[in-house]
């Protein structure tokens, strides 16, 4: 039955073994991003059989549902109205609004529990995190006197909203901080969380800052690469994840619509080039799914044109290979493909 995405397990161990021995190797722990493949069961059972030390993902109910025996970091900032399932299913999480973490320190005290919190800072890429050096200490002053509240550790992020590539002034940014609250609190943190898979090159180029001592990593381990400069990572996989969808239709078409052009399915005004007639394919697969530029043929001459709803719109004409309905076309994926697909209902998922 298709579209399904093909997930190879042994190649999925692979990379979290290379990762996990690579971060081991320069004192890193490793959080491992789940959310992408929507924290299945199937890939947790091979994380709780690795190196890991933490599984990480945003959404509560994935890190409710997850079976596992490893500690558990939400890595999306905390609702205020959902604190009191924070504290049961997850053992650490991100923080950056006091008032969000005074109201954690209440859930905990319900349950006679101390929760772990990694209170997020800034340095430029302006997701989440406190920004100003002022507002760090203020905040850490409060959250000291909290009963059940354990400042585990400081973190930050980088690369995932404004792109900003983790370096000696970034990542530095974070390091003066941990100095002074040393310095003026008397802290020692257990975890600093500094970065993704983004921070990966730093490691390879022998710049990592030796204060940072745990990495939340998704992407390196489902495709095989850094993501600072999209670069595949040597002995990684790149295809742990696959997609597959058939041929409904093969038509000769012209390639622009005949007759007034007004709006399509979604609101838009669609703009097209004539490149003349061509071979139409269609595959059962749309933008409910996914979004079609996030998809690789791994058959380089097959040409992507567009997408409604539920139908993929292929170019087929300067093919070297004949297709025919039925056949099967396979796609290589990024983290924005992984992330929809794995998440439709409609697309199934098969493990090998």
């Amino acid at each position: 039955m298709y579209p399904r995405v093909i997930i190879d397990r042994a190649k999925y161990r692979h990379n979290v073994d290379k990762i996990t021995s690579l971060c081991a190797e320069h004192g890193i722990s490793v959080s491992v991003v789940t959310k992408v493949f929507c924290a299945d069961q199937t890939l947790i059972d091979i994380l709780n059989n690795c190196h890991v030390d933490y599984l990480a993902d945003s959404r509560i109910v994935n890190l409710k549902n997850m079976q596992t025996h490893l500690q558990k970091m939400l890595l999306r900032i905390p609702s205020l109205h959902e604190v009191d399932t924070v504290v049961r299913v997850a053992n650490i999480s991100l923080n950056s609004e006091l008032e969000t973490i005074k109201a954690l320190n209440e859930a905990a005290k319900k349950l006679n529990i101390k929760h772990k919190i990694i209170l997020m800072m800034d340095v430029g890429d302006l997701r989440e995190g406190v920004f100003f050096k002022a507002d760090i200490e203020q905040m850490v002053e409060s959250i000291l006197l909290l009963s059940h509240i354990d400042l585990y550790g400081l973190g930050t992020n980088l690369t995932c909203y404004g792109g900003v590539i983790p370096d000696q002034e970034s990542l530095g940014r974070l390091g003066d901080m941990i100095v002074k609250l040393k310095q003026n609190y008397q802290l020692e943190f257990d975890m600093i969380s500094g970065g993704n898979s983004s921070h990966l090159y730093l490691l390879e180029a022998g710049q990592h800052p030796a204060f940072i001592n745990n990495l939340r990593i998704g992407e390196a381990i489902v495709l095989g690469r850094e993501t600072a400069y999209g670069k595949d990572m040597p002995d990684l996989y790149q295809d742990v994840f696959i997609l597959e969808c058939d041929l409904v239709e093969i038509k000769k078409k012209p390639s622009i619509p005949m007759g007034s052009i007004g709006m399509n399915a979604f609101g838009k005004t669609p703009q097209f080039e004539d490149y003349g007639l061509m071979d139409r394919g269609i595959l059962a697969i749309g933008k409910q799914d996914v979004d079609y530029h996030e998809l690789m043929p791994e058959d380089q001459d097959v040409r992507l044109i567009g997408s409604s709803s539920d139908h993929l719109i292929v170019d087929l004409t300067h093919i070297k290979q004949s297709y025919q309905v039925g056949d099967i076309l396979r796609f290589r994926l990024t983290y924005g493909s992984v992330l929809s697909l794995m998440t439709s209902k409609y697309v199934r998922k098969v493990y090998v």
